[in-house]
């Protein structure tokens, strides 16, 4: 291979076209100024966006690489821009999505003497990233970004960041090209603990198979679905897994847990045996731990020995290579048949469309969300992807979205991150080439709204639906259960009129206020080839339910709202 000399700048810029990334997403200042200086001299190799804020760059890096599989790479200054990271690494790091983040800092030199936006940034993300380097040689700057993207994309996936002080950057060294990096190889669960998994399958009556991200990050929809025919089970899964598994498949019974359907959370209470593939088992998903785990067993599959027993004890921990413990189990299960346990299940789907239509006839305002999910549900493509932010709005979408393929939902589950949908979209977009829908609040979107401006530059046709209820939705129907309903901060008295804003950017927009209207409207922003703001105006009171108190189990299960004065 040939040998050159290069500064530090452009070896940057060497490695990451090296290792295959396309898109860079950041913001320049002081400290990136040479790297910048290098993506101006390979703009016809590797593009760069810009957009409005840094914390937009890494929720778009995220996106990139949530809609694709591959590592997102996010670039940004020192000092405030290192820490305008902060929220889309920690993002990241709790859904475990592959990112490498660059920043820049202050010259060696300068580092400990308060230097003009000088930050320590390694120990400011330590606890939120999967891993962090600092470089103070340039010989050694080529090989930590490899390892940087090895250890992003190995195991349970995460974010990893690079540190490279300006006068690194100015240094020159032999650079020498090398090939993309492989993941490290993953443990295989030992043959005895794959038996004891299989021992408990065969002897189990009422199996739930239950999905997280790790399971949807490694594209085991198909493997799942025939483990689940084998066995005679049904699947549930976490927010984290929405998409995994087509929403029509009739063991699906979808996403669980305190805001989840009603027949999946039931079924995951019944049954005897979980299941649970790339699953952290958290306290949204399993309400009261202790009474989660009465009268059943658990088998708990995931690449991170850390996730094993963390949350709850199980029976059977497989830890390493998902896929493949799934591919030994189904091997060596028994062929089973549950004619008691599925004729439970469809009885639980009837109970739940039993509960919808309950919701339907209760509601003050005919302009209900479950109709305009049900609008969107028939006029998006199965291609579509939907991001969104975080509140109401993304209970609402987890419940009552359809899917059919995989890496068709990006939301921020772990960290919950106001303002995280627009900037996903965007990285999704330009990943993809396939039009987005992303999914909001009038709380969320006021975070970030500033990303319209990245997505008119950029055209990308995000068609923004923005569910108005003039409220903080989801903390304020949390001080209806918890705060005797008192709305403390909840019920903002804004007069944001969010088509005018949305306009001044130079996106489209529109607000309705019934269903006809959205549909017309949400029908123009598909076809449009640029941004699309629709404001829809919804009941202020309209509640996310069912709902399983924090800490509670199914016997506390919220239907009605006036089961807590809601």
């Amino acid at each position: 291979m040939n040998i050159q000399k290069l500064k530090g700048s452009q070896i940057v810029i060497e490695t990451l076209i090296e290792q295959g990334v396309t898109h860079i997403f950041g913001y320049p200042g002081g400290q990136v100024l040479q790297i910048y200086d290098q993506l101006y001299n390979n703009a016809d190799r590797i593009t760069h966006v810009l957009t409005a804020h840094e914390q937009g760059a890494a929720h778009a890096a995220d996106g990139y690489a949530r809609a694709t599989g591959k590592v997102g790479v996010v670039l940004a200054t020192s000092g405030p821009g290192a820490t305008n990271l902060t929220t889309g690494l920690a993002t990241a790091m709790m859904d475990s999505v592959p990112l490498v983040a660059i920043t820049g800092n202050v010259p060696t030199y300068f580092i400990g003497k308060d230097s003009f936006q000088e930050i320590n940034t390694i120990g400011i993300t330590m606890p939120i990233t999967k891993h962090n380097f600092y470089v103070t040689d340039v010989t050694k700057l080529a090989d930590t970004i490899r390892e940087a993207f090895r250890i992003a994309k190995s195991g349970r996936p995460g974010p990893v960041l690079v540190d490279i002080p300006s006068d690194v950057q100015a240094a020159e060294t032999a650079f020498m090209k090398w090939y993309p990096v492989e993941p490290f190889q993953e443990e295989i669960a030992p043959e005895t603990e794959i038996m004891k998994a299989v021992e408990l399958i065969n002897a189990s009556k009422r199996p739930y198979i239950y999905v997280g991200g790790g399971a949807g990050s490694r594209n085991m929809g198909e493997m799942i679905m025939a483990l689940a025919e084998k066995i005679d089970a049904c699947i549930g899964c976490t927010f984290m897994g929405i998409s995994c598994i087509p929403s029509e498949y009739e063991r699906f019974l979808g996403m669980q847990g305190m805001h989840g359907r009603y027949a999946s959370t039931k079924a995951n209470w019944e049954a005897d045996l979980i299941i649970g593939i790339g699953v952290r088992f958290s306290d949204r998903a399993t309400g009261n731990q202790k009474a989660y785990v009465e009268n059943k067993k658990i088998i708990q599959i995931d690449p991170d020995f850390s996730e094993i027993n963390k949350n709850i004890t199980v029976d059977v921990g497989l830890i390493g290579d998902i896929r493949n413990a799934v591919t030994r189990i189904l091997e060596n299960v028994d062929k089973a048949e549950h004619p008691g346990w599925m004729s439970r299940i469809d009885g639980l789907k009837a109970e739940a469309k039993g509960v919808r239509d309950h919701y339907e006839n209760i509601a003050e305002d005919p302009f209900t969300t479950m109709k305009i999910f049900d609008a969107i549900n028939e006029l998006k493509t199965d291609e579509t992807i939907v991001t969104t932010d975080v509140g109401q709005h993304q209970m609402w979408a987890g419940q009552f979205l359809t899917f059919e393929k995989t890496r068709k939902f990006l939301s921020s589950g772990g960290l919950g991150a106001m303002g995280y949908g627009l900037g996903a979209a965007i990285g999704a977009y330009l990943a993809t080439g396939i039009k987005p829908v992303m999914i909001t609040g009038d709380g969320s979107f006021s975070m970030n709204l500033i990303e319209l401006a990245t997505a008119v530059t950029y055209k990308v046709p995000v068609v923004v639906v923005l569910l108005n209820n003039h409220s903080l939705g989801m903390v304020r129907q949390l001080q209806a259960v918890y705060c005797d309903s008192r709305y403390s901060a909840t019920l903002p008295d804004r007069r944001t009129d969010y088509c005018m804003v949305a306009q001044g950017y130079g996106a489209k927009a529109k607000r309705v206020s019934d269903l006809d209207s959205f549909k017309a409207a949400f029908t123009e922003a598909m076809a449009s080839e640029e941004p699309y703001v629709i404001e829809a105006m919804i009941d202020t009171w309209e509640l996310v339910l069912p709902m399983v108190p924090n800490g509670g189990t199914i016997e506390d299960l919220i239907i009605d709202k006036e089961q807590k004065k809601i």
